[in-house]
C-alpha cells in the first residue's frame, strides 16, 4: 500500500535534514532556520517540523523551548557515554559476526575494507561513509537487525562529532589496520577474538576523539 503523502514527503524531509546535519552543512551549535531550510528543500513547514522531531529523538537535534532546534554540541562525557554503549553493542555484534558469517559476508567484508584503503591511498579524507559501510557490513554479518539499528543511532551521533573535528592521518591509518583484524577474526570464526578486535578499536577512537574534544576546549 503506498504511504499518505504527508506520510512520504516527512521520510523524505527526514533524510535530506539528516544529512544535511551529518555533513555539516547545518554546524553544530546552530539553530535550524525553518523558513530557510523549508524553502531550500522545497517542502512545506510542516513535514519540516515532522523531520525536526524526529531526528531530535535521535540525538541528532535538540528542541528548545520558544527558540526551535539546534544542532547539539558534544562534551567529553557524552563521548565516553556514547563509546559505552557502542563498545556494547559492537562487540557483541563482532561475536555474533564470527559466528554466523557467510562467505559471502567475509567477501563483503574485504571489498569495503579494501576500497577504503584505496581512497586513502589516493588522498582522500578518512571516507567516514566508507568506515560506516565496514560497520554496518559486519553488522549484516551479525544477523540481529535489533543490535544494528541501535549501533545505526549511536554511530550517526559518533558522525556528527566528527564533524566538528580535525582528521589525524595516523588515526586513519590505525583504523584500517583495526578493521584488518576485525576481518581476520571473523573470517577464522573466533568470535571471542572478534570481540576483542572490536574493543580494542572502539577504545582507540574513543581515546582519540576525547583528545581532540579536549583539545578544542
Amino acid at each position: 500500500m503506498t504511504p499518505p503523502l504527508h506520510l512520504s514527503l516527512a521520510g523524505q524531509a527526514v533524510e535530506a535534514l539528516r544529512e544535511l546535519v551529518l555533513s555539516g552543512e547545518i554546524p553544530v551549535g546552530e539553530r535550524v532556520n525553518e523558513v530557510e531550510l523549508a524553502q531550500r528543500l522545497g517542502i512545506s513547514r510542516g513535514p519540516l517540523r515532522e523531520a525536526i522531531r524526529h531526528l531530535a529523538s535521535e540525538g541528532l537535534l535538540v528542541l528548545v523551548p520558544h527558540r526551535g532546534a539546534r544542532v547539539p554540541v558534544a562534551d567529553a562525557d557524552e563521548v565516553r557515554a556514547l563509546f559505552e554503549l557502542r563498545t556494547a553493542l559492537e562487540c557483541a555484534a563482532a561475536q555474533l559476526a564470527a559466528q554466523r558469517r557467510t562467505a559471502a559476508d567475509v567477501t563483503a567484508l574485504h571489498e569495503v575494507v579494501a576500497e577504503s584503503r584505496r581512497s586513502l591511498r589516493a588522498g582522500a579524507r578518512f571516507p567516514h561513509r566508507l568506515d560506516l559501510a565496514f560497520h554496518r557490513t559486519l553488522l549484516a554479518a551479525a544477523r540481529s537487525p535489533q543490535i544494528a539499528e541501535q549501533v545505526r543511532l549511536v554511530q550517526q551521533r559518533v558522525v556528527l562529532l566528527r564533524t566538528t573535528l580535525d582528521e589525524d592521518p595516523s588515526h586513519q591509518h590505525a583504523s584500517m589496520d583495526d578493521h584488518d583484524r576485525l576481518v581476520e577474526a571473523v573470517e577464522a570464526g573466533d568470535g571471542g577474538l572478534a570481540a576483542e578486535a572490536m574493543r580494542l578499536h572502539l577504545a582507540r577512537v574513543c581515546a582519540q576523539m576525547l583528545a581532540a574534544v579536549t583539545a578544542r576546549g
